[in-house]
């Protein structure tokens, strides 16, 4: 009898097995990140606000009632970095001048991490554009990698660049023996 119920078991895990595997094998959606459009984007006001995602080939970006896409082969290159906002408002810079005795440092505490991602493109009649848009930090390096996943190119792979001697690549440098 334990050996059937065993059977019976290993039955019903295999099935379960065998429905939920598929689900995990899918490529999950990327999830909306909060971003602010800083300039580039036709149709959209500097500094606007929305939603940025990489979803069926195409960033979105998500502003108000209005929607801007580029398609992922479009483009050229895609470059991520890390910044900071004053989130204090502009008196910061004012603050900081007038403070004595190098009180400027302190004021500096008053600045937002953010990361940056500046995306080059070409529409459809080749001209070439550009977009910059910042958001958390830690989800623009998430985008770039879904981007280049579905199609983007990019310059900068985050590693190193080797050291080329200019001696060795010059054309007439040659061996002498």
């Amino acid at each position: 009898m334990t050996s059937r119920s065993t059977t019976v078991l290993v039955g019903i895990a295999l099935l379960f097995a065998w429905l939920v595997i598929p689900f995990a094998k899918a490529q999950p959606l990327s999830t909306p990140v909060k971003a602010v459009q800083l300039t580039g984007l036709a149709g959209v006001k500097d500094n606007a606000r929305g939603t940025l995602r990489v979803e069926n080939g195409q960033l979105q970006f998500v502003h108000g009632k209005a929607n801007s896409d580029l398609s992922a082969a479009s483009i050229q290159d895609v470059v991520t970095g890390d910044d900071s906002r004053e989130s204090v408002g502009k008196t910061i810079g004012l603050m900081g001048m007038a403070a004595p005795y190098g009180g400027g440092r302190v004021l500096s505490l008053f600045r937002t991490k953010i990361d940056t991602l500046t995306v080059e493109y070409r529409d459809p009649d080749g001209g070439q554009h550009g977009v910059i848009f910042t958001m958390p930090v830690g989800t623009a390096d998430v985008i770039k990698k879904e981007l280049v996943a579905q199609g983007a190119h990019t310059t900068a792979t985050g590693e190193p660049t080797p050291a080329v001697d200019p001696s060795s690549t010059s054309p007439n440098n040659k061996e002498q023996k």
